[in-house]
């Protein structure tokens, strides 16, 4: 059985305006999330879910589904704040996503296979899709074995200004021991820092490995992630901006000794846009790549 590609994509309408005004990066129009797939594809995954919102849907359908059409396999799950397990409602007033991994539950009805976790707006690489696809297929009949694609923390910042990152630790055995989500990491002359629970500046090497939401998981998984929600929920369900992140589940399954997670060596560079200003040089490293020949002319053609 082949993988399954998950594309966390319900922030790509606040982000960019609505979908009608979605960025083309690449030489001829293209999406960041057209390499993932074209890349996820050639490393032999067989099945696209975007999580999305229900007042992306009509858009989706109308302007992003028919790129992938007779491509490939694709499903459409809705991220809300109202989707809750039985006996828990949304604070009044709340606005913000429950998070990541809130995100990645509302696909356990239509996956039943190994499965890639990726955002919609971030390059990966080529490289970064053969390791996960590779691993994924050795975990057909498995459970509790997971992996997680790590990226040098230096090879991920923008000139432009902070960013999040789960910054990651692992064993001998390449195995993650930890990963903390770090919402403010920026380049201050030439040193890399980051802020901490404390409010303070912490200085961070830049060889430090990270985690840029580029997962794999086997279905048990979901099953997981309805147990820690609750959990999560009754402790922070009321804060009006609390998030339920994939790390936050990760962590909790590694140190009570329930999975482990695999740390999968890549030669791939990430690079997205994370300010406006991040354009130019995104357009200029996908035109490169064109011209080396690592994608087709026309990336929707193939």
């Amino acid at each position: 059985m082949k993988p399954t590609l998950l594309i966390m994509a319900a922030g790509m309408g606040s982000r960019y305006g609505g979908l009608k005004q979605l960025d083309g990066l690449g030489p001829n129009g293209e999406l960041i999330m057209d390499y993932s797939i074209f890349d996820a594809l050639r490393a032999g995954f067989g099945k696209v879910v975007f999580v999305i919102r229900r007042s992306m849907e009509q858009d989706f359908c109308a302007y992003i589904l028919p790129r992938f059409k007779d491509k490939v396999m694709v499903e459409l799950v809705s991220q809300e704040l109202d989707i809750l397990p039985d006996g828990f409602s949304c604070p009044e007033g709340r606005e913000k996503p429950w998070g990541t991994n809130h995100a990645v539950m509302m696909a356990a009805p239509v996956i039943h296979e190994p499965f890639a976790v990726i955002n919609a707006d971030d390059y990966y690489g080529v490289d970064a899709f053969r390791m996960l696809g590779n691993y994924l297929k050795e975990l057909e009949h498995s459970q509790n074995k997971y992996c997680m694609v790590g990226f040098r923390l230096e090879n991920t910042l923008s000139e432009r200004g902070a960013v999040a990152r789960g910054i990651c630790t692992k064993d001998a055995n390449d195995n993650l021991t930890s990963v903390v989500e770090r919402t403010y990491i920026v380049r201050e002359n030439s040193l890399t820092k980051y802020k901490d629970e404390n409010e303070q500046m912490v200085a961070i090497d830049g060889n430090t490995l990270v985690s840029m939401n580029m997962w794999g998981f086997t279905p048990d998984y979901f099953g997981h992630s309805e147990a820690l929600f609750k959990i999560f929920l009754k402790e922070k369900g009321q804060e009006l901006k609390s998030e339920f992140y994939i790390p936050f589940v990760v962590n909790n399954l590694i140190q009570l000794h329930t999975a482990t997670v695999k740390v999968l060596p890549t030669t791939s560079q990430w690079f997205g846009v994370t300010y406006k200003e991040d354009r130019a040089s995104v357009v200029e490293r996908l035109q490169q790549l064109h011209y080396e020949k690592v994608y087709p002319e026309r990336l929707n053609e193939q």
